[in-house]
């Protein structure tokens, strides 16, 4: 019988490749922040476009932690990229991007390493994490924090990269975070337990980062940054510490999965280009000097 985390899973790229699209058109409309400043995110609450792109994150985020129930942290982590591809298409067919031929390979070795993922991954319950698990991704959110104060001053594709990395390792905080809790199956535990505060708070972070990481330029290096940077540390949890399985044999094709999965997005930071340019203020005009005229007798 099928899982059902595979429906889930499937549900989750797109919410997440429209919800990319969205916010990235309501962060080039709104005036590029340099400083760590959580007001960014009221500025874009005020947009109707943002909204709808903050509704489908929700429910990608909601999907995604359903599929964590069932799949492995590397899998669905990595599946989280392959809503770049819906977001490309979509800003190709609506926003008319051009998407440079190296942008176009990237994203079909992105699709193939996602599918050797698929087939290699095999579903199974978490193991809860410790106490000191829970200490380290307190420890880890007050990092991404302090790095994210100083990296706002970044600019161009490099902020997007390094601000898109920040967002990614949050992001991957709360993924980790949600596998163990979405086994809770109780109100009371679930609303007790302090991984769902810390999966919270590692998200509203996560989104903050995101959306500087937006405003500097290109989508797509923000989000491919934002995978990248979030599958490996998700991954590496999930196998040493919530019980992830691969499937007997096939553990040669989830890491060339893998592989190939993080090479396509680190290379979408390297070579995609921008979609949005911040056109810079205007300047005012000083004002013409008055005519001076002789005076006129009556």
């Amino acid at each position: 019988m099928v899982s059902s985390g595979w429906c889930f899973l499937a549900a989750m790229i797109v919410a997440y490749g429209v919800a990319n699209l969205l916010q990235s058109a309501a962060a080039a409309r709104t005036t590029v922040h340099h400083t760590f400043d959580p007001g960014l995110l009221v500025r874009l609450a005020g947009q109707r476009t943002y909204l709808l792109g903050l509704g489908c994150q929700v429910l990608g985020f909601v999907l995604a932690f359903l599929a964590r129930e069932d799949l492995p942290l590397f899998l669905v982590q990595a599946s989280v990229a392959a809503g770049l591809g819906v977001t490309a298409v979509l800003g190709v067919v609506l926003l008319k991007w051009s998407l440079p031929a190296a942008e176009v390979v990237l994203l079909a070795m992105l699709m193939a390493g996602i599918a050797a993922l698929v087939h290699a991954a095999q579903p199974a319950h978490a193991r809860p994490l410790g106490a000191a698990a829970i200490a380290g991704l307190t420890l880890a959110l007050l990092v991404i924090g302090g790095l994210g104060f100083f990296a706002v001053r970044l600019q161009g594709a490099l902020g997007s990269v390094v601000l898109g990395s920040l967002a990614g390792v949050g992001f991957s905080a709360a993924a980790i975070a949600a596998r163990p809790l979405a086994t809770e199956h109780s109100a009371a535990g679930f609303f007790a337990n302090p991984l769902l505060y810390l999966l919270v708070v590692h998200s509203l972070v996560g989104q903050l980062l995101l959306g500087l990481a937006m405003q500097r330029g290109s989508t797509t290096a923000a989000v491919a940054a934002m995978d990248a940077a979030g599958a490996v540390p998700a991954a590496v949890v999930g196998l040493l510490l919530l019980g992830d399985r691969i499937q007997p044999g096939k553990e040669w094709l989830a890491a060339l999965g893998f592989v190939v999965t993080l090479a396509a997005v680190i290379g979408l930071t390297r070579y995609a280009e921008p979609q949005h340019h911040h056109a810079p203020a205007p300047t005012r005009r000083p004002d013409p000097a008055p005519l001076h005229t002789a005076p006129t007798g009556r």
